[in-house]
């Protein structure tokens, strides 16, 4: 049983919150290069060579339990259209609106919960979902004057990251996480090396002739965005979820500030406002919701 240990858990999820986006700039920087399939196979590849042999050599294996290679495939196809979904966007949007696009996520989880999960959903988390929902769309707008629907891209990435995370939370339940990682992994490669090999068209007609500087960038994203998930998901090791949370919005000032020093890009004065208004919103629900799990574990004790 582990032990709380709060600041390590902050300063893991801290390290979420750096890597991810460096993670996402270097796949913006390789968007021009690296068609997107490679892109993709790339960065599931090297998580499966960092995490395979530590599955491979612990107790458990890779045996999985009942029930559960159905649900496995579901999460990898899902992680396959988010990050695909996430890279094309970053072909055409800067950095930090990208990601303060995505971020509306939070809000979808919320929905689907009570229209699909039939999960309580009180007054104030809807307005607080309609204050985000607004927020993103004032994001969007001028995005959209600009490159097109390229800029609806991310809300893609924040449905299809919903669907994640609730397929997540029922197969978290009964694996571990690390294991989790490593078969994703494995099955990611497998799917996208039989589209690069078998599909016709352009995703067969793909060239690897990079040069140095560009593996050493693959290396790079591959790495990236297989420590930012093992941190993040270690954090909740350390940390309850609800002091870990608040944290990820952090995300987002740190994607502006690397788009800014590697691309020169920073959001406008709407696109602006619509970041502050989408991560006020967002907060807003998580401090509450803190707020009423306090308030849960007090009742017993009052009765």
């Amino acid at each position: 049983m582990t032990t709380d240990r709060p600041f390590l858990g902050v300063m893991l999820m801290l390290g979420f919150c750096v890597l991810a986006p460096l993670g996402d700039s270097i796949a913006k920087l390789l968007g021009g290069v690296v068609a997107l399939s490679v892109l993709v196979f790339i960065r599931f590849g090297i998580q499966a060579i960092i995490l395979v042999p530590l599955v491979a050599f612990g107790a458990k294996g890779f045996r999985l339990p009942s029930g559960m290679l159905g649900w496995t495939l579901i999460r990898t196809v899902l992680h396959i259209l988010g990050i695909g979904l996430m890279f094309s966007a970053l072909r055409y949007l800067p950095l930090a609106d990208a990601l303060a696009i995505a971020f509306v996520m939070p809000f979808i989880m919320l929905l689907l919960g009570h229209f699909v999960m039939d999960e309580h959903v009180g007054l104030h988390r809807m307005v607080a979902c309609a204050v985000g929902f607004i927020g993103t769309l004032l994001v969007i707008q001028p995005n959209f004057v600009e490159v097109g629907y390229p800029a609806l891209l991310p809300l893609g990435v924040a449905v299809v990251f919903a669907l994640f995370m609730m397929v997540t939370r029922k197969v978290a339940r009964v694996m571990d996480p690390i294991k989790l990682q490593a078969i994703s992994g494995v099955q990611a490669t497998v799917i996208l090396g039989a589209l690069i090999a078998l599909a016709p068209g352009e995703l067969s007609d793909l060239r690897l002739d990079f040069d140095r500087q560009t593996w050493a960038l693959l290396a790079g994203l591959g790495l990236l965005g297989t420590f930012a998930h093992l941190f993040m998901t270690w954090s909740l090791r350390f940390a309850p979820a609800s002091t870990l949370a608040p944290m990820q919005y952090l995300e987002i000032p740190f994607g502006t500030a690397i788009g800014w020093l590697v691309f020169a890009d920073l959001p406008n004065g709407l696109a602006a406002i619509g970041i502050c208004i989408t991560v006020a919103a967002g907060l807003y629900i998580i401090l509450r919701e803190r707020r009423l799990s306090k308030q849960s574990l007090k009742a017993p004790a009052a009765v």
